[in-house]
C-alpha cells in the first residue's frame, strides 16, 4: 500500500490535532507541580490532550501519573516502541509567527514544538492510526510513549521505566533522517568562583542546551565608552546597548540562539560579553572565565577530541550568572565515545590550576553515549523504510551530538523527521529546534508519517 498517498487523506486532521498540542505552552514548571502534574499544569495538559486524541481514535491509553503516557496498538510479547516528548523549551523572543499556534506559510508549518517534538511525535501517532484504521496485521504490539520532561533532564521517562512496559526495540522521531545509530554522551560541568570582580550582576542563558542569546551585566563603575562598546558589538555580530544609571554601567548584548549540541551555529552573547568586560575593565574573573569558555571544542582544557564515529566533542556554556559575589557557569558538553567524563573533568581541573586557580570545576550530570551497531537488523529495516519513501539510497546512517530519548531504552535509535541537508528556499526564514519561528516543511512531515508507517510494519512483522 502507498502510505504517502494515504497520508494526504489524514493530514487535515493531523494539523488540527497538532494545533491543539502547540497551543499549550508545555514548558517545565515545577513551581506549580501537583499530583499527576509533576512538571506543571501545562505539561500535564499537553499529555492529557494527546491521550484524549488516542481515546477518540479507539486506542488503549494510560497516564503514568503525569510522567509519561502510553498509547498501544495490537498484542504480542515483543513490542515496537515510538518514544517522543510533549514538553518544549521556553518560547523566547524574536518570533514573527504566533509560537502557540500552527501557522502554515509557503509550505512550512511554524510554532513551538512543530519540529521538537510535538509534530514528529504526532507523525508517529498518525502512522499508527493509519495502520489501525486499515487493520494491517502486526505480530508485535506497537507502543507510542509520550514523555514530558525531555528538554530538562528526561525525568519523566526515568520515572516511567520504574513501572511502565519497555519496548523490545524502536525509535524516537526527534532528530534527523536517515537512522541515527549513535549519540554523543551528555555531560554538565559547573564552574564556580567567589573571586572579586567589577561585575555586580551578570545574567545570561535560560537552559544549558541552548546557546545564550541574551546577556545582561551591571558593573560597579560609572566609566563607560559607548564607542568602544558599539565597536565590540559590531565586530562580534551582536546587537545591544550600554548606558550609565545610578552610577553603574549597564550592558546588554544579544547574539543568536541555537541548539546546545551545535554551538558553532549560534552566537554566545554571554561568553562574548565576558570578553568585553575582561578587556575594557581589566577584570580578572571575566578574563579567566572567557579563556575557559571561548572555544566550543574545549581546546583550552585539552579536551578537544574528534571521535571515530561521532566527530568532535562540543561544549556550550548555557548559563552564566554572577550575583552577590558568586560566579556560576553551567556548561553543556556532548562527547564522543572515544573519551569519558572523568577525562573531561580532569582537563578542566588542569586548565584551572594553570591559569584560573580561583575557579572550581565539577561534574553536575553525566550521561553515557548511545551506540547501536549500524549493521544491526533494526538499523537496516529503518533504512529500508526511509529509502522506500524518500528515494534516497545514498545517505548512510549517521551519528549526532544531540541527546534524544533513544538513550533511555536498549535497542533504540533516533529516526527523523528532517533531512539536515535540505534547506528552505531563498527568502523563506525557518527557525530550527529551540529557535524563534521554529518550523518544518509540510512535505517533510507527510513523508515522515509514511516512513514511520512502513517502519512499524517492518519492525512489527519480522
Amino acid at each position: 500500500m502507498d502510505f504517502r498517498k494515504l497520508t494526504d487523506e489524514y493530514f487535515d486532521q493531523y494539523i488540527k490535532d497538532l494545533n491543539d498540542l502547540v497551543s499549550i505552552e508545555s514548558t517545565r514548571d515545577v513551581e506549580h507541580a501537583a499530583p499527576n502534574a509533576p512538571f506543571g499544569p501545562n505539561v500535564a495538559k499537553a499529555l492529557e490532550t494527546m491521550l484524549e486524541i488516542g481515546k477518540r481514535d479507539g486506542f488503549e491509553t494510560k497516564n503514568y501519573d503525569g510522567y509519561a503516557g502510553l498509547i498501544t496498538l495490537g498484542d504480542g510479547e515483543e513490542s515496537v516502541g515510538i518514544l517522543g516528548h510533549l514538553d518544549v523549551v521556553p518560547l523566547g523572543d524574536g518570533w514573527t509567527k504566533n509560537p502557540l499556534a500552527v501557522t502554515e506559510d509557503q509550505g512550512y508549518l511554524y510554532g513551538r514544538g512543530v519540529l521538537d517534538d510535538k509534530g514528529p511525535f504526532l507523525a508517529g501517532y498518525y502512522a499508527m492510526k493509519m495502520l489501525k484504521d486499515l487493520n494491517v496485521p502486526l505480530k508485535r504490539k506497537v507502543m507510542l510513549i509520550a514523555g514530558t520532561d525531555e528538554e530538562s533532564g528526561m525525568g519523566g521517562i526515568q520515572e516511567y521505566v520504574k513501572t511502565g512496559p519497555i519496548p523490545t526495540m524502536g525509535f524516537t522521531p526527534d532528530a534527523e533522517f536517515p537512522v541515527i545509530y549513535g549519540e554523543k554522551g551528555n555531560l554538565h560541568i559547573t564552574l564556580d568562583s567567589d573571586q572579586p570582580s567589577i561585575i555586580e550582576d551578570f545574567q545570561a542563558g535560560t537552559r544549558p542546551n541552548i546557546v545564550i542569546a541574551k546577556a545582561d551585566a551591571i558593573l560597579k563603575t560609572d566609566q563607560f565608552d559607548e564607542d568602544l562598546y558599539n565597536f565590540f558589538l559590531n565586530t562580534n555580530g551582536l546587537k545591544g546597548k550600554g548606558w550609565v544609571e545610578d552610577g553603574k554601567v549597564h550592558l546588554y548584548a544579544e547574539g543568536k540562539a541555537a541548539h546546545g549540541s551545535l554551538p558553532y551555529m549560534g552566537i554566545n552573547s554571554g561568553v562574548l560579553l565576558l570578553n568585553y568586560i575582561a578587556n575594557a575593565y581589566n577584570d580578572k574573573l571575566a578574563g579567566e572565565l572567557y579563556e575557559l569558555l571561548k572555544d566550543w571544542k574545549g581546546v583550552p582544557e585539552g579536551i578537544d577530541v574528534n571521535g571515530v564515529y561521532m566527530g568532535f566533542l562540543t561544549m556550550n556554556p548555557g548559563i552564566i550568572t554572577i550575583h552577590d559575589g558568586h560566579a556560576h557557569v553551567l556548561i553543556d558538553i556532548r562527547y564522543p565515545n572515544d573519551t569519558e567524563p572523568e577525562k573531561i573533568l580532569k582537563g578542566f581541573e588542569e586548565a584551572c590550576a594553570d591559569f584560573a586557580k580561583d575557579i572550581t570545576p565539577a561534574i553536575a550530570y553525566a550521561g553515557k553515549p548511545l551506540f547501536v551497531d549500524p549493521n544491526s537488523k533494526l538499523v537496516k529495516d529503518l533504512m529500508a523504510s526511509y529509502a522506500k519513501y524518500s528515494g534516497d539510497t545514498f545517505s548512510p546512517a549517521i551519528t549526532i551530538g544531540g541527546g534524544t530519548y533513544a538513550k533511555m531504552f536498549d535497542n533504540f535509535v533516533a529516526f527523523g523527521p528532517e533531512k539536515p541537508w535540505v534547506r528552505p528556499p531563498k527568502g523563506v526564514q525557518v527557525g530550527g529546534c529551540h529557535e524563534a519561528d521554529e518550523g518544518i516543511s509540510v512535505d517533510a512531515l507527510k513523508e515522515a508519517i509514511a516512513i514511520y508507517a512502513d517502519a512499524i510494519v517492518r519492525l512489527a512483522n519480522e
